[in-house]
């Protein structure tokens, strides 16, 4: 097998597997840029998703500033391109991390990047909710609390499991871009060893890892959306 891919692509076969620019250093870099990323913004897409629903006109906790300020912060972010967010908070960055480079650094930028995007779907997901299982639960005394979590959150767990996989992929996608500008992973691989070298089975084969990532995505968020709906049938 070691013999074929030095025959056939000699330029990975030269990458190496370890060290600074190996492929398993940046299979894991990848990966550690779409994890942390994912929790982060993930958090915060979910907290500002919810406070859309419950905040907004006939909400269960109606509150036009709340649900003004927050609509326009998720508007604003997600109409920043990523490639320009990098740059804007940049400052920002280093006061957090201490640097402006580097896998560690990109967490920022990328949750911030895939936060606004989350949040509009978890708002669309739990809008969907029946207003008639509301009224319901609140006509039981149940507190807002567990309207947020026994109604809104318990109706649509198969569709938020659906709607982060679409959010891991496209922060895999996101994480190709950071990596373009210097933050490592498969995307630093493709552009700065491939694209930028001729190097054309580099890019192919970095490419084919980055899809191998996303279909794993895929096929494991299928599988937990489907028992999550069968679960709750």
């Amino acid at each position: 097998m070691t013999s074929i891919i030095e025959k056939y692509l000699p330029n990975v076969a030269n990458l190496g597997w370890t060290g600074d620019s190996g492929w398993w250093t940046s299979i894991i870099q990848t990966l550690y840029m779409t994890l942390w990323p994912a929790i982060f913004g993930g958090i915060l897409g979910l907290i500002f998703g919810i406070i859309l629903v419950v905040t907004k006109p006939k909400g269960i906790l109606e509150n036009k500033l709340w649900f003004s300020i927050c609509d326009k912060l998720v508007s604003l972010f997600r109409a920043v391109p990523f490639i320009i967010l990098l740059a804007v908070i940049a400052p920002v960055t280093k006061l957090i991390v201490g640097t402006q480079i580097g896998t560690t650094a990109a967490i920022v930028p990328l949750s911030l990047g895939v936060f606004p995007f989350y949040a509009r779907q978890v708002q669309v997901a739990l809008e969907s909710v029946n207003n008639g299982k509301v009224e319901a639960a609140q006509a039981l005394g149940a507190t807002n609390t567990d309207i947020i979590l026994d109604v809104y959150l318990r109706e649509v767990r198969s569709e938020l499991v659906r709607i982060s996989t679409v959010t891991l992929i496209s922060l895999v996608g996101l994480t190709a871009m950071a990596g373009a500008i210097g933050a490592g992973g498969l995307g630093n691989t493709a552009i700065s060893y491939g694209y930028n070298r001729f190097n054309n089975d580099i890019t192919i084969v970095a490419t084919l890892l980055v899809l191998l990532i996303v279909i794993v995505i895929q096929l494991v968020g299928d599988f937990l959306a489907n028992i999550l709906n069968h679960q709750k049938r």
